[in-house]
């Protein structure tokens, strides 16, 4: 790990950093690890949420740039891990272009480090809250063309923001930026009346005093008048899961089995623009 110690409030835990320890990265200090070890240890099988829900996106991704579309904006980033939005782009439009944003200071540097060669990739400090200073960054201009479709990410970071904040206004801020034929993502935490649910809001919610999880019909709402694509709002592991590999290795996404309380706990959404 890059030692950011001089720039970096190692006192104060970061959602960035919790989710790359859930995920099995490096970029995280200790105070971040106190708070994964509370999911890994005090709530058994937590750390299935972190895992579906990066595998959602992966799918996600190579959906759309299936569909062609070679813009990306990717809102609350996080740290860059295995299969990143522009790796899971490139794979299939090599000329893909990525906007990586986040709040976080540890993700710009690790970030630029990571994509200093890459030409049609870049990432920047930014405030999701504020989405015309996103827009209008020089990075966001010169990189993205809003007249061409864009898919707008929004992976694991709506149900950060409190109700005040508007998220349904900042989904609405980027709808209206994209061309016809766009897509917005959305994967956000679910209401699931459950103590395990309960517990793991409590616990977010106490840590970075702010987030609030929603009903499904909630999250819908966040779309406002897109067009939301099969199969709807889905717990991540069963959406467009893929169909299990000939050499019986284990499939991205399940269609055939119970999910766990946990895996029920996130859920994606696909919508376009028309």
């Amino acid at each position: 790990m890059t030692d950011l110690s001089h720039v970096i409030d190692q006192s104060t835990p970061s959602i960035a950093r919790v989710y790359d320890y859930l995920l099995g990265g490096k970029d995280n200090f200790v105070v971040d690890r106190e708070i994964g070890d509370h999911f890994k240890n005090n709530l058994p099988g937590s750390v299935a949420i972190a895992f579906t829900n990066r595998q959602a996106l992966v799918r996600a991704v190579r959906d759309i740039a299936r569909d062609g579309i070679r813009q990306f904006v990717d809102l609350g980033s996080g740290l860059p891990t295995a299969d990143n939005v522009h790796q899971v782009a490139k794979r299939h439009l090599p000329d893909a272009t990525v906007a990586y944003v986040d709040n976080d200071p540890i993700v710009l540097a690790h970030g630029r480090a990571l994509l200093a060669t890459d030409a049609n990739t870049t990432v920047f400090q930014a405030d999701l809250r504020d989405p015309p200073s996103i827009r209008d960054n020089p990075e966001v201009v010169k990189m993205i063309d809003f007249d061409q479709p864009v898919a707008v990410i929004f992976s694991a970071i709506l149900h950060h923001l409190n109700d005040d904040e508007d998220p349904a206004g900042v989904v609405r801020y980027w709808s209206e930026q994209l061309a016809p034929g766009s897509r917005v993502y959305i994967s956000h935490f679910r209401s699931g009346h459950n103590a395990e649910t309960t517990a793991a809001e409590q616990k977010l919610q106490s840590t970075f005093g702010r987030g609030r999880w929603r009903t499904d019909e909630e999250i819908v709402a966040l779309f406002g008048d897109l067009e939301i694509l099969d199969p709807g709002i889905a717990p991540c592991a069963h959406w467009r899961p893929d169909p299990a590999p000939a050499d019986g290795t284990p499939a991205i996404g399940v269609s055939d089995r119970e999910l766990s309380v946990w895996e029920q706990l996130i859920v994606a959404g696909l919508a376009r623009k028309n």
